[in-house]
């Protein structure tokens, strides 16, 4: 699809600075653009690439201002960042959509299935699932018994959803997630340990996005809860009776221990280790490799292993290469006090 500079800034609301004709038809990053691509810049530390990039247009911020001549045709906009997700999703709301099930696929007879879903070969929905309007699962997908699925989900190659599990609408799970495996439980006795059968469930809210390879447990009982808005990144363990707060976002690799609950709004860094049974309160920042084993308030900024506030931790960083030089000069200045005693002694 062709676009020109005025069919872009319509959209978008925003200023044209160039040539409101130069046509587009496709995306390329600042550093790497190439005439008939659309760019943006909103990180300053890319700013020199403006000035030399191939790109034929440029969203940038209101605020930008050129310190020489750029050949490219700006677009001006509040968040550059925010206008190119939002041309992003119109391109892609206009691509083609697959529909209807595929000859290989395996849709159970007492499935509900809304007309224009598609299914793809080789994805298995089971007995009495329910999946609405407008969603797509993907080949190898996998649809457990009683699972409920709403309205505009993507649902990719791979995915496993258990039995009884609950999608909203417009979430979107990547390959490899797996949504209800039973949680991590058992109860020793005399040194063996029994299974406690995990009967709950998974619940996703509307607009969750899921990445590749993350694993949501199911509740021993009641259900584990994902709000709405919810951003996880790819392998992301999440255990049984865990709530996630609404608009929190995890990075790679975090893992949440059972029946913890993370508020809304908090922002969680790569690596970071959640004990059980705490609470994280909202708007909390913690960040990468941090192990959290209480609880936290709200709007928490902390770090480490175990955490505590980030201030103190780079303050701490800053120290620790230096501790062996500090323990050496406390000796030499233990063993001169010492001699000093000694000398007063005699006196």
């Amino acid at each position: 699809m062709t676009f020109t500079a005025q069919q872009i800034a319509d959209f978008l609301k925003g200023e044209i600075i160039g040539n409101p004709h130069t046509e587009v038809d496709n995306f390329a990053k600042i550093e790497e653009g190439k005439p008939r691509t659309i760019t943006f810049l909103s990180n300053p530390k890319y700013t020199h690439y403006i000035y030399e990039t191939k790109a034929d247009i440029v969203l940038v911020n209101n605020t930008f201002t050129a310190d020489k001549p750029i050949s490219a045709t700006l677009i001006k906009v509040p968040d550059a960042y925010a206008a190119l997700a939002s041309l992003l999703e119109m391109v892609n709301n206009a691509t083609p959509k697959k529909t209807g099930i595929q000859e290989m696929a395996f849709v159970s007879s007492s499935a509900k299935l809304a007309d224009d879903v598609y299914v793809g070969p080789f994805a298995y929905i089971g007995e009495k699932a329910q999946i609405a309007e407008n969603t797509r699962i993907y080949p190898q997908a996998y649809i457990g018994d009683n699972v409920k699925i709403g309205k505009n989900v993507l649902i990719y190659s791979g995915v496993k959803i258990y039995h009884n599990c609950v999608i909203g609408d417009n979430c979107i799970l990547h390959a490899g997630v797996v949504i209800g495996a039973d949680g991590f439980g058992f109860s020793q006795q005399e040194g063996v340990y029994h299974k406690i059968q995990q009967i709950g469930n998974v619940i996703l809210e509307n607009n969750v996005e899921v990445g590749a390879n993350t694993t949501i447990d199911r509740a021993v009982l009641g259900s584990t809860i994902i709000r709405e808005g919810v951003k996880l990144d790819n392998l992301i363990q999440i255990a049984h009776n865990c709530e996630v707060g609404r608009h929190t976002v995890m990075a790679a690799q975090v893992g949440v221990a059972g029946s913890t609950k993370i508020e809304e709004h908090c922002v969680l860094g790569g690596q970071v280790g959640i004990g059980g049974h705490i609470t994280i309160g909202s708007k909390s920042k913690i960040g990468a490799q941090s192990g959290i084993i209480s609880n936290t308030p709200e709007n928490s900024e902390i770090m480490g292993s175990p955490a505590y506030p980030v201030k103190n931790f780079f303050k701490s960083s800053v120290i620790i290469p230096k501790l062996p030089d500090i323990y050496r000069q406390i000796n030499a200045l233990e063993k001169e006090l010492n001699q000093l005693k000694q000398q007063l002694s005699k006196e």
